[in-house]
């Protein structure tokens, strides 16, 4: 039964093999390679942006995961993140449900995991340099989907808040709804922003997902050929 659940959560066993970089030092590896101009000719605006994007990760507990997973094996790397994204995902879902909304301290840490992922998606695009192709494209697009519901989640936290629209929320799940409608530019008018705390969530929120939709999943559907992410000879 053991051997069973961890073919199940581990897939093929790399017998403790290890990449050439771990993620830590991979992250490094990609400063510096944006600083040097090793992949992309850039400068300016664009090369403080990518400088900017790649450093930002540091800053955020997710690198330090997958560092410490990765000591077992790259299948415990790719095990902890999951868990981690997932944990991501359900995190705001139990503050709505709980109503633990009115506490600060909870709302800055959402804040702050929020904060990683909405950096995350555009370093993949932008800052990308010395990165590995993915061992499964469908899992980054799976890991993507919990992303999207992740940040989608995090704005019905934000929204729940605060008295920010014209009515109340009546139950938990009119946050996630608004939010959901939010991200589709649907707008129903049943809910809708009056104070400027409001309008600047919706606005950041419909921003945000179209950034996040129509670059990244183009990013990943069309399996872009450079010298990054998704560079063939660049193989761990």
């Amino acid at each position: 039964m053991q051997k069973k659940i961890k073919k199940l959560f581990l897939g093929k066993s790399s017998e403790g093999s290890q990449p050439r970089y771990n993620p830590l030092r991979r992250r490094i590896l990609n400063i510096q390679s944006i600083w040097d101009n090793e992949h992309q000719n850039d400068n300016g605006i664009e090369k403080i942006v990518r400088l900017l994007l790649s450093s930002s990760q540091l800053l955020f507990p997710g690198v330090y995961i997958k560092y410490l997973a990765s000591k077992k094996g790259v299948e415990y790397q790719d095990l902890a993140l999951d868990s981690y994204v997932l944990l991501k995902v359900l995190f705001p879902l139990l503050i709505i449900i709980n109503g633990w909304h009115g506490h600060q301290w909870i709302i800055w840490i959402l804040v702050y995991v929020f904060l990683e992922t909405v950096f995350y998606i555009p370093t993949l695009i932008f800052a990308s340099d010395l990165f590995s192709k993915p061992r499964s494209y469908k899992r980054s697009m799976l890991l993507l989907f919990f992303n999207y519901l992740e940040i989608a989640f995090a704005y019905a936290v934000f929204y729940s808040s605060g008295n920010y629209l014209n009515k109340p929320f009546y139950h938990w799940f009119d946050a996630v709804y608004f939010s959901i409608v939010t991200s589709s530019s649907i707008g129903y008018g049943d809910f809708y922003p009056i104070t400027t705390v409001g309008k600047f969530l919706v606005t950041t929120q419909a921003l945000l997902f179209l950034f996040f939709i129509v670059l990244f999943l183009n990013f990943f559907s069309t399996k872009v050929k450079t010298k990054g992410y998704f560079d063939q000879d660049n193989l761990e």
